[in-house]
């Protein structure tokens, strides 16, 4: 490994989602130097909490669902951190024809995990002492004499203290394989069933509304005959998930829901301006349904994931572009569909990009799935 200048890196990580965070962090502890470019202002992509005030809701992935060994490991490290806690052990299912809610029994018991103060924590935990560079999205990447990438940036704030520009070593790639080919499209020299791989892997949408009531309606929460705190709608509806986000934080001043559409109905409003109606048909089905009185919310949001969930993931756990130059792409749409567990998948594509990428280099020692240990002991 060379010594850096202030812009130059042994491995640029573009994306600081759950998969590009947990490739950083291989690539870091094992002793390269590492940036992590991410176009937003914060870390953990889909895993992301909005503040509304003095409010907290996750606008994005609901809970840790650790049915596998690898998240286990993860919820156990965060847990022991005061990160996580167990939200629930039981989702509800909505009857199509009654109405009535029962117990969901697809996909097999589980605890679900959430973390109080807000679902981001989660990639905060994982991006720590990372070197990440928020607010900057990666316009243009360029082999440059065949011996370094080179990375165009734009920012996001117009902030003259932040470098526009970067080089490195090697390149990976952990954004929603639609943003990959857009970076990815111009480069020449790229395979030509790398790229089709890279088509391959859709995404569809999902319209996530958060609505808040007024206080004395936590009464009503309290007064209902199932305790539900997460319902999942039919394959029909038009509003595929509600959770009792409130519920996930102690001392809640009022009763704040999150609402998620199906991919079907969140694809007719994927270019649309205002979604102010796409919320409220997705309030009035909750009425109808759950909540009485869930047609007049207090404070109201509503936030499109245009790569919501990977349609059609990629059965390799990372895709390496076998160029001269490294240059490796991961994500929840690799790695195949881990029982609709996108976020397992993201781990899992991480660590395997990470070992990808220390094979072209310098072959050091990785510490492997145990690496948020390390993070955990500092």
């Amino acid at each position: 490994m060379e010594a850096r200048s202030e812009n130059k890196f042994d491995i640029a990580v573009i994306g600081a989602g759950m998969a590009g965070l947990t490739c950083a962090q291989q690539l870091q502890q094992a002793g390269y130097s590492v940036v992590v470019v991410e176009k937003s202002r914060g870390v953990g992509g889909r895993v992301a909490t909005r503040r509304v005030g003095n409010t907290r809701v996750d606008h994005g992935a609901r809970y840790l669902e650790p049915k596998s060994e690898l998240l286990r490991r993860l919820v156990l490290v965060l847990r022991s951190r005061g990160i996580v806690d167990i939200w629930t052990d039981t989702t509800y299912a909505v009857n199509p024809i009654t109405g009535k809610l029962s117990v969901a029994e697809a996909g097999g018991w589980c605890l679900y995990y959430v973390a109080p103060e807000g679902m981001n924590a989660v990639g905060k935990f994982l991006a720590s002492d990372l070197n990440i560079w928020l607010n900057r999205r990666v316009q243009r990447l360029a082999a440059k004499d065949g011996k370094i990438w080179y990375l165009t940036l734009e920012a996001a704030n117009e902030d003259a203290q932040t470098p526009t520009e970067l080089t490195a070593r090697a390149v990976v790639v952990a954004i929603p394989a639609p943003q990959a080919l857009i970076l990815l499209a111009p480069l020449t020299d790229l395979p030509a069933e790398f790229l089709r791989k890279v088509r391959y892997a859709e995404y569809q949408p999902c319209i996530s509304v958060l609505a808040a009531y007024p206080a004395f309606r936590q009464q009503d929460m309290a007064q209902r005959d199932v305790g539900w705190r997460a319902v999942i709608f039919p394959k029909e509806s038009q509003l595929a998930w509600i959770g009792w986000d409130s519920s996930k934080r102690a001392l809640s001043a009022q009763p704040v829901f999150v609402l998620h559409s199906s991919p079907e109905f969140a694809q007719q409003y994927l270019d649309a301006e205002d979604l102010q109606p796409a919320a409220q048909a997705l309030i009035a089905e909750a009425a109808k349904f759950l909540l009485p009185w869930g047609n007049s919310p207090e404070w109201m949001q509503v936030h499109r994931w245009r790569y919501a969930f990977p349609s059609y993931p990629l059965s390799e756990t990372c895709l390496s572009a076998a160029t001269p130059l490294p240059l490796v792409c991961c994500g929840d749409w690799c790695g195949g569909d881990v029982g609709g567990n996108f976020i397992e998948s993201a781990l899992n594509s991480g660590i395997a990009a990470a070992k990808t990428v220390n094979q072209f280099l310098e072959n050091l020692d990785l510490p492997g799935e145990g690496f948020w240990d390390a993070i955990a002991r500092k």
